[in-house]
């Protein structure tokens, strides 16, 4: 009786001390947790990767891969930005491309749901019609001028694109058509008048 008594000591005692190089867990408190690394707060801004490329660089050693991402940011309510970030791997490229586009977050005009007035956008050989449109009409885009132009919050636009054809630059021509937009009055302001006057 005596031995068995001393058998279950010995084996509550090894039980506690953990071999040297090697963690205990016995020892832990029931109902002890680690602590959270805090979330990440909701962004203000929604995104859209437009494109992701690979691309190469020739170098002395032979070609080395990376991943080029044009990502457009907005907030729905006229503020929108772009940007392009390289990476060796996607996400890390998609990541850096955010950074930048929150970074070049510019106010385009908005009335009534879409533009004050029709504008050509050119960037490159890309150029953008961009026509207002009345209430019902929608987004009437392609796939990358699109981007920008739901991420400004804008409602109702027609578009045309002519030339290249290319994702970064008719992002870029459409950015471009955007912020040369001017409201009545802020026209009004610069010539020094009334808006009723113009």
């Amino acid at each position: 009786m005596a031995e068995n008594e001393q058998i279950t000591v010995e084996n509550t005692a090894s039980e506690n001390t953990a071999p040297k190089g090697k963690k205990n867990f016995s020892s832990k408190v029931k109902g002890e947790r680690k602590e959270r690394a805090p979330k990440k707060e909701a962004s203000e801004f929604d995104k859209r990767v437009v494109s992701v490329r690979r691309v190469t660089k020739v170098v002395k050693g032979g070609r080395t891969l990376r991943f080029s991402a044009l990502v457009v940011v907005g907030d729905g309510k006229g503020r929108v930005g772009l940007g392009i970030g390289k990476s060796k791997d996607v996400s890390s490229a998609i990541e850096k491309a955010t950074t930048i586009a929150k970074r070049n977050v510019k106010v385009v005009p908005i009335v009534n749901g879409t533009i004050p007035h029709e504008n050509i956008g050119k960037f490159s050989a890309t150029k953008i019609l961009l026509l207002p449109a009345k209430e019902g009409t929608g987004v009437i885009a392609g796939g990358s001028a699109r981007a920008v132009i739901e991420l400004a919050g804008i409602k109702n636009i027609v578009t045309k694109t002519h030339g290249s054809s290319n994702k970064i630059n008719c992002v870029k021509a459409t950015m471009a058509g955007l912020l040369s937009l001017k409201t009545k009055e802020e026209i009004a302001r610069r010539r020094g008048k009334s808006v009723e006057e113009i």
